[in-house]
């Protein structure tokens, strides 16, 4: 594939009955990655989900070619890629690591390494030590992340 750089949303689990079905566990919360129609990579080969429903607290797919048991164990524990979501509202985790974090008025405060997820809301991990949470991003694109923090948020990483 050419163009943008493909992101894992999630792994292949157990078979699910003898028809194919296989359980799908998602690292995303965008329901789009595994609807009817979306194509996903599974190691060298794309598949279009035929299918895709809740049974109980699991999420099952039914990928186009994969037709019986034995077809979908050989893909279990596989990881899903696929092509970045174009939504500019949306902050994306390979966006936002390796970006330079800054104030609105332009103090330079470290860099992101990491985004940890929480219940609130998920953390920007800066170089520095500094968790700042995404609710304070008021911008990001081209390797730059402007956050607007409340006071004190820093002092403790401050000399």
């Amino acid at each position: 594939m050419s163009g943008p750089e493909l992101l894992e949303v999630g792994r292949l689990g157990r078979a699910h009955g003898i028809r194919g079905d296989l359980v799908v566990n998602l690292s995303t919360d965008r329901l789009e990655r595994v609807a009817v129609g979306a194509r996903l990579l599974i190691g060298d080969q794309w598949r279009t989900v035929v299918s895709s429903r809740m049974q109980g607290s699991k999420r099952v797919i039914h990928l186009e070619g994969i037709d019986d048991r034995d077809s979908a164990e050989a893909l279990a524990g596989r990881p899903i890629r696929a092509e970045p979501i174009d939504d500019p509202s949306a902050l994306w985790v390979h966006e936002l690591v390796g970006s330079t974090v800054v104030d609105r008025d332009g103090t330079a405060r470290g860099t992101c390494v990491a985004v940890i997820a929480n219940p609130a809301s998920d953390l920007l991990e800066l170089d520095t030590g500094a968790l700042v949470p995404s609710v304070f991003v008021v911008e990001s694109g081209s390797g730059r992340i402007v956050i607007d923090p409340p006071e004190g948020l820093f002092e403790v990483f401050e000399p």
